[in-house]
This record gives C-alpha cells, structure tokens and sequence, in this order.
C-alpha cells in the first residue's frame, strides 16, 4: 500500500511565498516535507512564511530562497540549492504564475512575453532541471504544474494567460511520456476560481462574487488549501500511477458556460 506521506521528501514551490504556493509549501511541511519556496524582489514574504511555519511546529521545515523562474539560470539555481540543502530533490511544483488580463487586440508585445516567461518558460525550464537531477541521483521524481481551468477553458480577456496554460497543459502531457521511463511523474492540477491575491479584485466585489459563486455547482471558489491538498497527494507516493494528465479542481465550473 502506497502512502500519501511527505515525511523526509525535499520539494521545490515556485511562486510560493502567497497565495496557492504558499498554502501548498504549508501542506507539505505539515506532511513533513523539506520545502523551499522562491521569491522575486519580495523576501519579506517568503521569510515571514518560512519563520510563521517553523513556529506552528510542523514535522518538516519551509526555507526561501531568492529565483526569478523566467530566467533559466535562475530555476537551475534554485534546484541546486534545494539540493545544497536537502540533499535530493524528490518534488517541484511549478506554481508560480501571472495574468495580465488583456485581451488578443488590447495586448502588448512586453505583456505577452512576461506571461509566458512566468508561466510556461519558467515551469518549461523548471522542470527541465529538475528532471535532470532526478535521473542523476536516480530513484525517480515528481513534477506537479499547477495550471488553470483556462488551460482547456475559455477567457475572453485574458488570452495571453489562456495561452500559457494550454502550453503548460501539452508541456505536462509530452514531458510525462518522455520521462516515464526514467521513474519520473508530470501531473498538472488545475484550479478553477480560488480566493488568492490574484483574484483580489474579483473577490473585493461583492457582486463579483455573487456572479461566480452562481456560476459555480459547489457554490464557492475555493480555499488555497483545498488545492494544496490535491497536490500534496499528487506529489505523493499514493498517487505513483498518475501521469500525463491534469486533475481538474473547479467545484464543476469547467462544465458551465465559458467566458468568467
């Protein structure tokens, strides 16, 4: 029997310092999990999530560690030093992402290329490392892409961002094909509606609110937590038969009219 603990595994969180990531590094130090989460320009963030983690007593410990993950060298760092600290590297979650909310017409050239070189450059790369030190130290490892309904869902408004997660959507397909061989699992999780930072706006309008929660069978978005739950499993061993596909966490949104 496979077990769904995280206890001694060492796991890399892009984008980890708010929002999903950072409820996603909590879930597996809870677990008991080696994590070490990235930051861009806000260290603040990620030391105050680390030391706020190492008070609550979890069984394993939360360090941060400074990487931009649209910048190559940078991702190859950051695997190295998880490896520095740890020594091995068993998990990445590629879950760092960005959104410029624009439409096909109304966006620029500079706002296409800072969303794709977050979303899918960087967990394209990300993963490439990561990959590259599992074959090395053998023994397999895990990929988690934490994508979006919108990798296979309509957003008027927002097609740069749709874009980048379909790329993430057939990077999680091909690359889990590629590395099966190896022992290595790519899994990608994607969300539907969640309240975190990047949905402030959303979630500060209250008939904005009204409007999705309607749309939504379950009612609600979701809490970062319940994401990080489907991925802590994904990233454990109970979870060892899948691959190359993506988990869709939505409350049924996917199944309703496109265009939120």
């Amino acid at each position: 029997m496979h077990s769904s603990s995280l206890a001694g595994k060492s796991i890399i969180v892009t984008g980890g310092s708010t929002g999903i990531g950072a409820a996603i590094a909590a879930t597996a130090a809870a677990a008991g999990a080696n994590v070490l989460v990235d930051y861009v320009a806000d260290p603040g963030s990620a030391d105050a999530l680390a030391t706020r983690l190492g008070q609550s007593d979890p069984s394993g410990s939360v360090e941060a560690f400074d990487a931009d993950v649209s910048k190559v060298e940078d991702v190859t760092a950051l695997v190295q030093e998880a490896v520095r600290r740890f020594g091995r590297l068993d998990v990445l979650v590629n879950n760092a992402g960005m959104e410029t909310r624009h439409s096909l017409l109304d966006t620029s050239e500079a706002d296409f290329d800072k969303v794709l070189a977050v979303n899918l450059k960087g967990a394209f790369f990300a993963a490439q490392a990561a990959a590259r030190q599992f074959v090395a130290q053998g023994g397999g490892g895990v990929i988690v892409n934490v994508s979006s309904v919108h990798e296979d869902w309509p957003m008027p408004g927002n097609t740069a961002y749709c874009v980048s997660k379909g790329g993430m959507r057939m990077l999680t397909r091909t690359a889990a094909v590629e590395l099966g061989s190896h022992g290595i699992r790519m899994v990608g999780v994607a969300p539907g509606a969640v309240d975190t930072p990047i949905n402030a706006q959303t979630v500060a309008d209250p008939a904005k609110v009204k409007a999705l929660d309607d749309a939504i069978p379950l009612g609600r978005l979701a809490e970062p937590d319940q994401i990080a739950a489907v991925v802590a499993f994904l990233a454990s061993d109970a979870a060892s038969y899948i691959t190359a596909t993506t988990v869709v966490v939505d409350g049924g949104l996917m199944q309703m009219s496109p265009g939120l």
